[in-house]
């Protein structure tokens, strides 16, 4: 289990590297959600995502040999992007493997950056591609399984802990599940009486599924949020998960998409599906905890676009 002197340690590391982003109360989601809200802003990271701490983190461990061979990932989007831009601002030459229903977006910005990148037709075929370059020779820089990585993760519970007021509950979003089990270590050393919550969409459930079987299973992927879209979880964070978490809550791809509306009207920030989803989760959370609720919201990443935003928007028809 990762605790909070591997969490300490990981924020050296990547002191320099990374931003120590804003963590606000939003007078805005307090109102529209009937308990007072601190937003931890993940997405105003380098990358526009949180997954710049976890990638920075693990590029800064790695062996001479194992930086000369240069570095691989899979990602449905932001991890990619974050390996590929810290990779190259440390003069690594970084390999990004992701679907191609990962959001165009991504996939440029990993080529900008220097990137190798490689496109398969799914997630699955993804990871089987990216372990096949591992085995090549490449040094794999996994989006969640691995110590060092969520460590770096944990940094946002790190920097939560220390910089938010009062709190009773805290929600994450859950892919493969590294920034939750980073978060939760860094929480349950710091704040132990606050409750951590997980979130997912309907069609990535990695962990919710997990935890139904009492550990790691395949799980089928629809959901249009890609980013969360891990076709399992790993060992060692479903772990973290299972001991630290208070529960994984599902919500519709619908209700997701609502909330980054939400976000742009009522807390004034731009942030795409995997941060949406907190605030339909955070109703629920609400109403459980009752009176007396503070709640903190990892708001986990920017990179969506106008057009898509809009285009899932008219799906839904919420526009």
């Amino acid at each position: 289990m990762i605790g909070i002197s591997d969490i300490e340690a990981a924020a050296q590391r990547i002191t320099g590297h990374v931003v120590r982003t804003p963590t606000v109360p939003s007078p805005g989601l307090g109102a529209l959600l009937g308990a007072p809200v601190t937003a931890k802003l993940e997405l105003l990271q380098r990358t526009g995502s949180f997954k710049a701490r976890g990638a920075t983190a693990k590029l800064l461990s790695l062996s001479a040999a194992e930086r000369a061979a240069g570095v691989v990932a899979v990602s449905g989007g932001n991890h990619g992007v974050a390996l590929a831009v810290m990779a190259a601002a440390l003069d690594v030459k970084a390999t990004v493997v992701m679907p191609r229903t990962a959001p165009a977006r991504s996939l440029a910005l990993a080529e900008e950056a220097g990137a190798s990148v490689r496109l398969t037709d799914g997630m699955d075929s993804a990871f089987q591609l990216v372990t096949r370059l591992r085995d090549e020779g490449l040094t794999l820089v996994h989006p969640f399984d691995d110590p060092v990585v969520i460590a770096g993760q944990g940094t946002v519970g790190l920097e939560l802990a220390e910089d938010a007021g009062e709190l009773t509950d805290v929600l994450v979003s859950v892919g493969g599940g590294g920034l939750i089990a980073g978060v939760a270590a860094a929480l349950r050393a710091l704040r132990p009486g606050v409750r951590v919550w997980g979130v997912e969409t309907e069609g990535a459930e990695a962990m919710s599924g997990a935890l139904r079987a009492g550990g790691p299973v395949p799980v089928p992927l629809s959901s249009l949020v890609t980013t969360l879209s891990a076709p399992s979880v790993a060992q060692l964070t479903y772990d973290h998960v299972s001991a630290l978490v208070e529960d994984v809550l599902v919500v519709p791809d619908r209700d997701a998409v609502q909330g980054c509306l939400d976000l742009a009207d009522h807390a004034k920030v731009w942030a795409e599906p995997a941060a949406g989803c907190l605030l339909p989760a955070a109703r629920q959370v609400a109403a459980r905890a009752g009176d007396g609720a503070r709640l903190g919201l990892v708001v986990c990443g920017g990179n969506t676009t106008p057009g898509e935003l809009h285009g899932w928007a008219e799906r839904f028809g919420l526009l």
